[in-house]
């Protein structure tokens, strides 16, 4: 058979920023075809050697060719920003379900679904504890990535990432730079949280990994081994930076000035365990703390 065929197919859904660098990455030794809602897309897309397939989740009839079409399945789109239902995962996963399955399917969730562990090291098996409705959407689209996995009959296998904060200087936000330039303030220490980081190239290569050495109904935090409050993650990219400090406020002051999004983010505080992610899928961070992804986009710049 011509090469082109003996290939292995990869199916990206939701390939915004990071589905991106994955694509990179595979494109020049696998045929990648990427789902996308926007046409005007079509054009970058195949520029990167990337087939793209113009569709949306929301409209589940069109998403009947997917069926069958490739062995190994990233999905990266996010929910619907609003309500307690998560249909996109739905949808998806009943048009792959039309043909023979693929070999694996991975899909990126968030740290959010463990709700507030008021700074524990939380490992993969901690039961889940949703806090907003954003983390609920999450939790149900888990729920049916676990039930596709499980109809299999083992044919597929079915993985899942929860990752938390993504950082890049090339990431649109994905610095504290426009933070901390607008002064935005954080807790003061006995108010502050913990949280968790991953660079958006170390994710890119754990999706990766995933697709070939995830294990079936496995789940994994993609994380690297910050050990950081809020306000100190935030100090340190200010030193680095050359601006100033963010100021500090206790919990209420904060409560009465900051928007509800960032003060969902202030109200979790968590720790997660990375050693499935590095002994499983294998994975050696290229960025193992912030220290070194933020100075690297300093020596780029």
């Amino acid at each position: 058979m011509p090469a082109r065929f003996r290939r292995q197919r990869v199916l990206i859904v939701g390939c915004g920023d990071v589905g991106l660098r994955v694509a990179r990455r595979l494109a020049p030794r696998m045929q990648v075809l990427a789902l996308t809602s926007d046409a005007k897309r079509v054009d970058a897309l195949r520029a990167l050697g990337v087939r793209p397939l113009v569709g949306n989740l929301d409209e589940p009839a069109g998403l009947r060719r997917l069926a069958g079409l490739a062995q190994r399945v990233l999905h990266l789109a996010p929910p619907p920003s609003e309500g307690w239902a998560e249909p996109r995962t739905q949808a998806l996963v009943r048009s792959l379900r039309r043909r023979s399955l693929p070999q694996s399917l991975v899909y990126g969730s968030t740290s959010g679904v463990y709700g507030d562990c008021q700074g524990a090291w939380v490992t993969e098996s901690r039961p889940v504890n949703p806090f907003t409705q954003r983390a609920i959407r999450r939790v149900q689209a888990e729920a049916w990535v676990r039930h596709v996995g499980r109809g299999g009959a083992g044919s597929l296998r079915a993985s899942i990432l929860r990752i938390p904060g993504i950082y890049a200087w090339d990431r649109e936000g994905g610095t504290p730079r426009g933070r901390l330039e607008k002064r935005t303030p954080v807790l003061q220490r006995e108010d502050d949280v913990f949280t968790n980081h991953i660079h958006a190239e170390d994710l890119a290569r754990a999706c990766l990994l995933a697709l070939w050495r995830g294990r079936p109904q496995r789940t994994v935090h993609v994380s690297d081994d910050t050990d950081l409050r809020m306000g100190d993650y935030f100090d340190l990219a200010a030193d680095m930076m050359g601006l100033p400090r963010p100021p500090r406020v206790p919990r209420r002051e904060a409560e009465d000035h900051l928007p509800l999004m960032l003060l969902s983010f202030m109200s979790e505080s968590r720790r997660l365990s990375n050693e499935r992610m590095k002994k499983e899928l294998r994975l050696k961070l290229l960025f193992p703390t912030v220290v070194e992804g933020l100075q690297a986009g300093l020596n780029r710049a």
